[in-house]
């Protein structure tokens, strides 16, 4: 790491799970009204935004401090279609965390459909599970140069030393 700069500390201690709502947006949908697959890796890292906010801190922070994390691996599976105006809760899960890799999971749950409780029963569109996509991200710690670098300690659940 660049010693001018400091590594940031957190406030409190980073969530390992949380999550938040999303309405979709008219710009997030095709043609017929259904959210383009492209929309949900930019509400998947909202998910992961949220959950480092949780400790006090921003990935601006973390990139002032010269510690960046990009993605490497993303997967996405489809369930159900989520459709313009729906309202979604992107549920973000920290599944592991080593010295260089931090692995995300999500699930896209359908919690509003047309102003109500979405309902399966009248809605073959809706899921039984309300899980409408599930998901996976790999991030890479680097450098400003795009090198490999140690996580902060703090990152790692459980790693008391960081």
């Amino acid at each position: 790491m660049d010693e001018s700069k400091s590594e940031p500390r957190p406030g409190v201690p980073v969530s390992v799970s949380g999550s938040l709502a999303v309405r979709v947006r008219y710009a997030e949908c095709d043609p017929m009204g259904v959210a383009h697959h492209a929309s949900y890796a930019p509400w998947l890292e909202m998910g992961r935004t949220e959950l480092l906010r949780t400790s006090g801190l921003s990935y601006a922070d973390l990139e002032r401090a010269g510690v960046f994390l990009v993605v490497t691996k993303l997967e996405i599976r489809y369930r159900r279609p989520i459709v313009y105006d729906d309202v979604v809760e992107v549920r973000t899960a920290v599944e592991s965390a080593g010295r260089v890799k931090l692995r995300h999971r999500y699930e896209l749950v359908l919690v509003e459909r047309n102003g109500a409780a979405p309902d399966a029963a009248k809605d073959p569109r809706v899921p039984i599970d309300g899980v409408c996509a599930v998901a996976l991200t790999e991030l890479a710690c680097v450098d400003a140069s795009g090198r490999p670098r140690s996580m902060p300690g703090w990152l790692i659940p459980g790693d008391e030393a960081g």
